[in-house]
């Protein structure tokens, strides 16, 4: 009898424990969740407080109809092209007997480690008037279809072969089989990799500053740096949020609610091959091409530069201060980012309801949202309410942790799910407090996938350009802004070892993400 009370008083006490960082952790939810949309309100207040005729005034003009034509031209050019790049890349290398189809597989990955600001830097030396709307439709596809190519390629090596033999048993040929069967299975992976090329091309500066192509957010950095216009750089970037919405919609659209999975694990084995013969020779040529485009002009062109300048260009006190705050603010702003990103990743994984996908659609909004109007929000608010803490490493770390929270959370809550519940469950009925119980079981089996999370923002920490322009503190010249110091004195010579260093850094992470990939298909 006597057990069976202490069995009850442990339950409860184990339910109470289990309670009680579910009400801190919803709390810490709730709160990173909130301060997530505040660009987004704070743009909204902005508009509220100018008025409508001022914003009227504001939006509807030649300059605003001028700039959201150039982006709509970009955004429709753009995608279109790089699906239909991506997918005949993605086909070749997976399942025709392309030679070398591994190599040119990770090669098709490898220009997401060049940041695209240096991809319009190599060719705008290689070639100078290189200008306007097909210049940065080229350059664009160049520097972004691997995100489209990435998740097609995993597509394509999960679908089950079952499907596409039985339509071909029934009659169909190979392009009929693969525009009814291949196709519409692919429509998930091509939906979301075509919105993340769209919010990248929305939300790009340096790219387009380059091959002076303007758009919303190279109108913005130049309305900040030379007016310090606050309503008018404001109701800028809300026509640029409102773009980003409609790109959201547009992929819910189009995706639609079919049903994508099957009943049962389906074939236990590879689609054969197939055979390419007398045309493997110009289907060799474009991936090759490709190659040469993406890759081969910026190392090309990198190299140059760096063999024109010599020894001089390595100023190793200058590149060694930019290596060190770069690394640093990466570093600083992955942590930050993890760390905020944990307890949403908790509860979307232990708590799961309304409330979880309310607060995990805030995270993914704030996600959507370029770096420039971040950076914007956040230079307004402390200017007019908080001037202590403009252009402070308090500011721009939590822009950083703003901007990248998706990469950490998405790699997080992967993570969190493969971590059992009843571990943590049975550090409490052992008498753990509730923090120490989370720490010593899911936290710590969830830490590769942080690391991981940590690595992704950390990439997109040392690539980014235009928030930490706004917001660094003075004094403060990272990899990128060296290069952009550099390149915008025309100095090409002097900014390429910043350039090789950047791209040097990103590298490994590329094939890390490359070999993921290969893993979540099994292969």
């Amino acid at each position: 009898m006597q057990s069976a009370v202490d069995l009850a008083r442990s339950g409860q006490a184990a339910g109470r424990s289990r309670r009680q960082p579910m009400s801190w952790i919803a709390l810490a939810a709730i709160i990173v969740s909130l301060l997530s949309l505040l660009p987004l309100a704070f743009i909204i207040w902005i508009a509220v407080q100018t008025g409508w005729d001022s914003v009227s005034a504001l939006v509807f003009r030649p300059r605003v109809g001028e700039l959201l034509i150039n982006t709509v031209l970009l955004v429709a050019l753009t995608v279109p092209i790089a699906i239909v790049l991506s997918m005949a890349l993605a086909w070749l290398t997976e399942r025709s007997d392309l030679p070398g189809a591994r190599l040119w597989a990770w090669l098709s990955v490898a220009p997401l480690a060049i940041p695209a600001f240096v991809h319009s830097y190599a060719w705008i030396t290689l070639v100078p008037g290189l200008h306007g709307l097909w210049a940065g439709v080229l350059v664009s596809v160049l520097a972004y279809f691997p995100f489209l190519y990435l998740p097609i390629a995993a597509s394509l090596r999960r679908l089950d072969p079952a499907l596409e033999d039985a339509a071909a048993a029934l009659g169909l040929g190979p392009w009929r089989v693969f525009a009814r069967v291949v196709l519409p299975q692919l429509r998930l992976a091509i939906c979301g990799g075509a919105l993340l090329v769209g919010l990248h091309l929305l939300a790009e500066y340096g790219l387009y500053v380059f091959i002076r192509f303007d758009t919303f957010t190279t109108a913005i950095v130049d309305q900040f740096q030379s007016t310090f216009n606050g309503p008018a750089a404001n109701m800028l970037a809300g026509v640029l949020v409102t773009c980003c919405f409609v790109l959201l919609a547009l992929e819910v659209l189009v995706r639609g609610e079919e049903r994508y999975a099957r009943v049962g694990s389906g074939a236990a084995r590879h689609r054969q091959r197939s055979r390419l013969g007398r045309a493997t020779l110009p289907c060799l040529a474009l991936p090759a091409i490709t190659t040469l485009l993406a890759i081969g002009v910026p190392f090309v062109t990198i190299g140059r530069w760096l063999v024109a300048g010599g020894a001089d260009v390595w100023r190793f006190d200058e590149i060694g201060l930019a290596l060190g705050q770069t690394l640093f603010l990466a570093l600083a702003g992955a942590l930050l980012a993890t760390i905020a990103a944990m307890p949403m990743a908790w509860i979307s994984i232990r708590a799961p309801g309304p409330l979880q996908r309310l607060l995990e659609g805030c995270n993914y909004i704030v996600g959507s949202l370029p770096g420039v109007v971040i950076a914007l929000a956040l230079v307004t608010i402390t200017v007019r309410i908080a001037m202590p803490l403009y252009q402070t490493l308090f500011t721009i770390l939590v822009a950083y942790a703003l901007m990248f929270l998706p990469r950490a959370l998405i790699s997080l809550r992967a993570s969190i799910a493969q971590a059992p519940i009843e571990l943590e469950r049975a550090a409490a009925s052992l008498g753990r407090p509730p923090l120490k119980a989370l720490w010593s079981t899911t936290i710590r089996l969830s830490a590769p996938g942080a690391a991981a999370g940590m690595a992704l923002v950390a990439l997109g920490i040392m690539n980014e350009l235009t928030a930490t322009q706004m917001l660094a503190p003075n004094g403060t010249r990272t990899l990128a802004m060296a290069f952009w110091s550099y390149s915008g004195e025309i100095d090409y010579a002097s900014a390429a070892p910043y350039a090789f260093i950047m791209v040097a850094m990103s590298l490994p992470l590329t094939w890390l993400l490359y070999v993921q990939s290969k893993r979540m298909a099994g292969r």
